[in-house]
């Protein structure tokens, strides 16, 4: 059994789907398509810069996306490997939930795209620049992450907001506390805490507001029916229900993306394979929740060419 995957922030970079849009002519399609939706050449962004335009969240979530979306169209039509034929279920970290979804059709493009700029405007706008912010626990696993975030909180919000792997958790919260958690990395067996260059405090208590936005958008905007199930961020559980889904996607802008968890829970129900689409972070992360399983990362025409030769 496969499982599709779609990355998160962090994963863009200049110059992404170019070598895509140049080679097949379904990806241009999605980029285009992509660029009527926001009424924006994001594409133009995507392939050239500036990478300041490209890591703003409202730009930079969407592009993900787009990109995503690109590489599986493009070993769907040129490869003849259909997602719902050649995997058993979906999963997305973070944003890359949303790219699930539009995946398997539970949403279409231009409405995806819609959600995640303004998601990425929502998110941008609930905490003032400066006030938040967000480190990496490098050698941490959740039980020291959480003991960490506790001490260093003191009266301020310190929260797990990714447990990516069993030796990196993202923290997010008040600027304050987190510098501080990073100073106390040591006294709690971590071996690193890195401040990540984020422009706002994502996966915490202090994003509510971009959640109640995200609630209006998507009770106007409901999920339509899943070809495939997708386990979702929040629970680690699969997802079959569109409505269902919805919720938990208000629930995803607060709470914590439980990736490991995620991973480990389709391993239980039987899944032996992983394909990230469009990024290369979701497969090492993979490969260290689990070391016997086979995880691919597919971002350019040879990677999606030799999948498709090695899985006809």
């Amino acid at each position: 059994m496969r499982a599709f995957v779609f990355p998160g922030q962090g994963s863009q970079r200049v110059g992404m789907g170019s070598e895509l849009a140049e080679a097949s002519r379904a990806a241009r399609d999605v980029f285009e398509e992509v660029d009527e939706a926001l009424s924006q050449k994001l594409f133009a962004i995507m392939r050239d810069g500036p990478e300041d335009q490209l890591t703003l969240t409202e730009n930079a979530q969407p592009a993900i996306m787009a990109n995503a979306i690109a590489t599986l169209r493009v070993l769907e039509s040129d490869f003849g490997m259909k997602l719902k034929e050649n995997g058993a279920c979906v999963a997305g970290h973070s944003l890359g939930e949303y790219t699930a979804l539009c995946a398997v059709g539970a949403f279409d493009l231009p409405t995806t795209a819609r959600l995640l700029k303004l998601r990425g405007q929502a998110m941008q706008a609930a905490v003032p620049v400066g006030e938040g912010a967000m480190a990496a626990l490098l050698g941490a696993d959740i039980e020291k992450a959480s003991a960490l975030a506790t001490a260093a909180a003191d009266g301020e919000v310190c929260e797990i907001a990714n447990d990516n792997d069993p030796t990196q958790v993202v923290i997010s919260g008040h600027k304050g506390a987190i510098e501080r958690a990073v100073g106390l990395v040591k006294e709690h067996g971590i071996k690193r805490g890195v401040l990540l260059p984020v422009s706002a405090p994502f996966h915490c208590s202090l994003m509510q507001p971009a959640a109640d936005r995200m609630a209006e958008a998507l009770a106007e905007t409901l999920p339509g029916e899943l070809d495939l199930p997708i386990y979702a961020n929040v629970t680690a559980s699969k997802v079959a229900d569109g409505d269902e889904e919805r919720a938990l996607l208000v629930e995803q802008v607060t709470g914590r993306v439980r990736w490991r968890e995620s991973v480990l829970a389709m391993r239980a129900d039987g899944v032996d394979s992983f394909a990230e689409l469009g990024g290369k972070v979701l497969g090492p992360m993979i490969g260290r929740i689990d070391r016997e399983v086979a995880a691919v990362s597919l971002l350019s025409m040879e990677d999606l060419e030799s999948f498709a030769k090695e899985n006809a």
